[in-house]
């Protein structure tokens, strides 16, 4: 077998012989009475106890365990019909009309949305409320108005304002609109809700401490936030505020512009200032002040007609970048639709249904915390459509397709580059890259007109009438027939059933007779459907039998002569079977082989004609043995029959889908799937996986970047390969948000297939990665966005069970509509995958316009010390700042965080891994992996580099050490271990716990795992890393791979 070969794991727990034949036993030793052996047992273990060290621990899996209970609450609404009654008596066609909020419920009930929703009681903002954001004048001056029947006076008084109306019902109309929006975030807050929307009006943003403006009078978002901070249970400390309305909400910026608890994010049609309110403040330079610097980030938009596309970049490379480095705790949206198709004020081209695509973004952070208010939006139809599908999103339905989003146009990149540049002092996310475009570049002048109302002496005079834009009846039919195209062509029904879960206990027959404890053992499986029922998943899924795949489906993708081959595996001799297996790569055989591969295959096409026959939204595919490394003619790396390519290709050829988007998160290249689809258009398939410039398995130079597929199939392959280990949550974040989303969006794929493998997975033995089972969770929720929700996530690797089982419920759990936890993503991107996404992009860009390269960032020239670095944080990253010490284990290396961000002992210089840690195991391990697949949590232990126990290790015996010999007093070939002075086999704690035993009796201290070399001592209660037991750990490391182990010690 290849050193580099996949199979090479440190947790083979080998147990020799085939399953079934019993070894004899040992002769059993005399000794001390089973009393005292039992009281010094009870004795080592209080010691153990009492000398653990207080500086070690992590449970990596602590986010998991708290999501176990947590699912999806009730959506909010709260509206009032007192809202109607403001209106402008001088005017019937102002554009803040009454119609706006009618038309949004008309529209929210025809679809059925409002019965679905938990109503919340609207009611009145206190005065205390008022007072904590606007002066005493200014509530006196509106309140003057309630119930004034003098429409003159009115309307000399509304001329004191830009763009404001009084009403004899606005007083009450605009404490309604505060209190429900403090309502609404109040019913978040408590629990009561999971999110919600305030369909109120008048709207908010522009509501200034001592002044009206915009027809707006109080600061409905701006209260909703500092309610939220100022909670007197539950008070968040960081709240995200995102502003989409297409005016800049001036007035919100104002009141947090110097508070660092609040991120406002305004994307605003600006025109170098010539759009209202004309102020120069509204432009990417104003970045906050004070402590609040870095926490304004205005994104103007200096042309009309912007659409998806548009706001497509937008979120990708600012917002959603910037926003899991912020970590907010709620998220609050100042939810104008007047960038929405056909508004005469914004003059924009967003569709409705992509307003459902930017909340399904938000949705992932915070804990689905988001508290969308109403503010502006003036052709009726596209906002009703767009507040109705924004409800719909927050509900938990599926995103509406939408039409492929290209490339943004020139202007918005030349404005992502510029707010890029202004933050970047501030962000990590934003400083790591910045764009090429850039350099050179002045800032662009401002145009503000010099003659507004207010420019000049003595008390402006605003216009009360015919001061908007007007539409002619022409544009408006072409408007009406455009919205009316959009709204037939937006399919909005989808399955009652949301998700559907396959598997069988066929496929648990495949097991390695010569090695049981072999990574792809059926335990993977059944430790996944276990933690399904754990975690409440199985009941709340929609349960398919599982089947075998027919010849003629296996056709679609694999050779009759190589299916054949399989089918022979069956009756097969066993010296046969084992000269198969010495031939092939990574892959053993067994009687129930094909009935394994053949019920997974099919079982996985049963998924997609559930999904595509919509008696379910989504699936999961619990199965096994893994597909994607089988070529169409050979078995490879575990799999036999390639179950994603097969599920692809059954999609196109019965069900006559055009497009699939196969996404492959895999640790390693899924090199069968590549090459079954490499010329076919129909089939995108995107890759990230371990690469180590060629030397991590499959080893070969087509999973590099520079692939991207042949004749049509051209740019429909997209590898992202890493080239050092340790990539983690960071990095997948930003090769979602910078390649795979903006790709899979101009795609515009109907259907999405992830060849879900999960030894990438932090605690994996093969990856030697860090990506965390929520990370799963959310990649999975950014793929949902997509073809109309029609996703099938199908199990590949992952052998670390517990790791593996998570991250498989967390892929579950996004899918069902949780809310997801946390994404710890507080560390940089590392420099070298940013490297490694700028090469894809490179390779890409010919093929996807809506891709842009940045200028990567070494990290250490990062964020310099000085003046001008002015804030030097994640919020997020602050706190773990502030807590001791964690030692954290990374696959059988521990590895210390410093203070200063410097981690040892690893060294990770070169770009290309050693041979061990090519198949992601390091041999030099001295950290207990049991530890990890047999308890829940993952905790780090730090060895001893000296033992006073080291003179008992013995000569090895002659002939070595026999990795497969049983326990010497039961059998057993579970978790053994080898004494290193008399050198007797006997297995572990977990067991029978003859070893301990054996080390009471005979006081021998020093004891080695088979399974992942790690060395305890007895004597000193803790493991030992030494020269001195090299040679006892090389003995089993050739006995298990056929090559000698690294010697890592100087």
């Amino acid at each position: 077998m290849s050193s580099s070969s996949k199979g090479n794991s440190k947790n083979r727990r080998s147990r020799g012989n085939v399953e079934g034949e019993n070894n004899s036993q040992g002769s059993c030793r005399s000794g001390p009475s089973a009393a005292l052996l039992e009281a010094k047992r009870k004795a080592m273990k209080k010691g153990r106890t009492q000398n653990q060290r207080t500086d070690v621990v992590k449970d990596v899996y602590a986010a998991m365990h708290e999501w176990r209970e947590l699912t999806r609450k009730a959506t909010a609404v709260v509206w009032d019909e007192r809202m109607l009654k403001h209106k402008a008596l001088w005017d019937e066609s102002y554009p803040e009309c009454p119609e706006r909020l009618s038309c949004i419920i008309e529209r929210c009930t025809s679809l059925g949305l409002i019965n679905r929703c938990m109503m919340l009681k609207p009611r009145i903002a206190t005065k205390e409320e008022i007072f904590a954001l606007h002066s005493k004048s200014h509530l006196e001056t509106i309140a003057s108005t309630a119930g004034c029947q003098d429409a003159a006076h009115l309307e000399k008084l509304s001329s004191r304002y830009d763009s404001v109306y009084f009403h004899p019902e606005t007083y009450e109309a605009a404490l309604l609109a505060a209190g429900s929006a403090i309502e609404l975030v109040e019913s978040i807050l408590d629990g009561k809700a999971q999110n919600g929307m305030a369909i109120i009006r008048p709207p908010g943003h522009h509501a200034m401490n001592s002044s009206y403006c915009g027809y707006c009078f109080f600061n409905n978002v701006a209260m909703g936030a500092l309610h939220a901070l100022n909670h007197p249970a539950k008070s968040v400390s960081r709240i995200l505020v995102v502003d989409w309305d297409v005016h800049h909400g001036q007035a919100t910026q104002q009141m947090f512009y110097e508070d660092p608890r609040v991120l406002y994010f305004s994307i605003h049609r600006y025109e170098y200032g010539q759009f209202w309110p004309n102020l120069a403040e509204s432009d990417f330079d104003h970045v906050g002040k004070g402590s609040g610097r870095g926490f304004n980030i205005n994104v103007p938009l200096n042309q009309t007609g912007m659409g998806n596309k548009d706001y497509n970049a937008i979120f990708r490379q600012l917002l959603m970048p910037v926003a899991y480095e912020f970590q907010p705790d709620l998220i609050l949206v100042s939810a104008g639709y007047d960038a929405a198709v056909g508004c005469p004020e914004g003059e924009m081209e967003v569709t409705p249904a992509f307003y459902a695509h930017l909340i399904s973004s938000l949705a992932c952070l915070a804990g689905g915390k988001i508290g969308v208010i109403l503010e502006g939006g003036y052709y009726l139809k596209s906002l009703a459509e767009g507040a109705s599908l924004t409800l719909r999103a927050l509900l938990g339905d599926p995103c509406p397709l939408i039409e492929s989003l290209g490339e943004p146009s020139q202007s918005i990149l030349e404005t992502i580059c510029h707010v890029k540049e202004a933050h970047a002092p501030f962000w990590t996310s934003l400083s790591q890259t910045r764009c090429k475009l850039m350099e050179n570049v002045e800032k662009p002048p401002k145009k503000i007109p010099l003659d507004l109302p207010g420019s000049g002496e003595g008390q402006p005079v605003f216009e009360t009438r015919n001061c908007y834009p007007v539409q002619s009846e022409e544009l408006l039919k072409e408007l009406n027939a455009k919205m009316d195209t959009l709204i037939t062509v937006t399919k909005l029904t989808f399955p009652e059933k949301r998700v559907c879960l396959v598997s069988d206990e066929r496929m648990l027959k495949h097991k390695n007779l010569r090695d049981p404890c072999h990574p792809e053992r059926p335990d993977r499986l059944s430790a996944c459907l276990n933690r399904f029922r754990e975690y409440g998943v199985s009941d709340r899924c929609f349960q398919l039998q599982g089947r075998p795949a027919t010849d003629e489906e296996l056709l679609l993708c694999q050779q009759e002569s190589y299916i054949e081959w399989v089918k022979r595996s069956s009756v097969m001799e066993r010296k046969e079977m084992i000269r198969q297996e010495e031939d092939l790569q990574s892959i053993y055989l067994h009687p129930d082989s094909f009935e394994s591969a053949s019920v997974a295959a099919g079982s996985v096409l049963e998924v997609v004609d559930a999904v595509l026959n919509e008696i379910t939204l989504c699936g999961i595919c619990a199965v096994r043995p893994p597909g994607h490394h089988a070529e169409s003619d050979e078995a490879c790396g575990f799999c036999f029959f390639n179950n994603a390519a097969l599920a692809a290709m059954y999609a196109v050829k019965v069900h006559g889908l055009k497009r699939i988007l196969l996404v492959d998160w895999d640790v390693h290249h899924g090199n069968g799937t590549q090459h079954i689809f490499e010329s076919d258009p129909k089939v995108l398939y995107v890759s990230l996986h371990r690469y180590d410039n060629g030397s991590f398995f499959p080893g070969s130079k087509d999973a590099n970047y520079s692939v991207v597929g042949e004749g049509l199939g051209r740019g429909y392959n997209v590898n992202i390969p890493w080239n050092k280990r340790g990539v983690g949550d960071s990095e997948y974040l930003s090769a979602f948000q910078h390649v795979i989303l903006p790709i899979a969006y101009q795609y515009a794929p109907e259907l999405v297939i992830i060849s879900a493998g999960f030894d990438a997975a932090d605690g994996d033995p093969l990856g030697g990665c860090k990506v965390t089972p929520e990370a799963y969770a959310h990649m999975t929720n950014w793929l949902s966005s997509l073809a109309n929700g029609k996703v099938i996530v199908i199990l590949e690797g992952g052998y670390n069970i517990t790791s593996t089982s998570l991250s498989l419920v967390a892929c579950a759990k996004a899918l069902l509509g949780d809310p997801l936890p946390l994404l710890g993503v507080s560390s940089p991107c590392q420099s070298h995958a940013y490297q490694s996404i700028q090469n894809v992009i490179r390779a890409q860009r010919p093929y996807w316009s809506c891709l842009q390269e940045f200028k990567v960032e070494d990290r250490a020239s990062l964020n310099p010390s000085g003046p001008a670095k002015e804030v030097n944080y994640s919020p997020a990253s602050l706190q773990e700042n502030e807590q001791a010490p964690v030692v954290e284990l990374e696959l059988g290396v521990v590895k210390e965080e410093k203070a200063d961000g410097v981690t040892t002992p690893g060294d990770e210089a070169s770009g290309v891994a050693d041979l061990d840690e090519a198949c992601g195991y390091t041999a030099s391990s001295i950290t207990s992996f049991l530890q990890m697949e047999g308890l829940t949590e993952a905790y780090a232990v730090v060895p001893l580099t000296d033992c006073p126990h080291l003179s008992e290790v013995m000569d090895l015996p002659k002939g070595g050490i026999d990795f497969r010999a049983p326990c010497e007093q039961c059998s057993s070939h579970e978790e053994n271990w080898v004494c290193l002075t008399c050198y007797a086999v006997l297995c572990g704690r977990y067991i029978k716990e003859h070893m301990m035993y054996h080390g009471l009796e005979t006081s021998h201290p020093l004891t080695l795992g088979i399974s992942d070399l790690s060395v305890w001592c007895y004597g000193c209660e803790a493991y030992i890393d030494n020269p001195v037991l090299y040679d006892a750990k090389n003995s089993i490391h050739r006995s298990k791979f056929g090559y000698n182990m690294p010697q890592n010690h100087d």
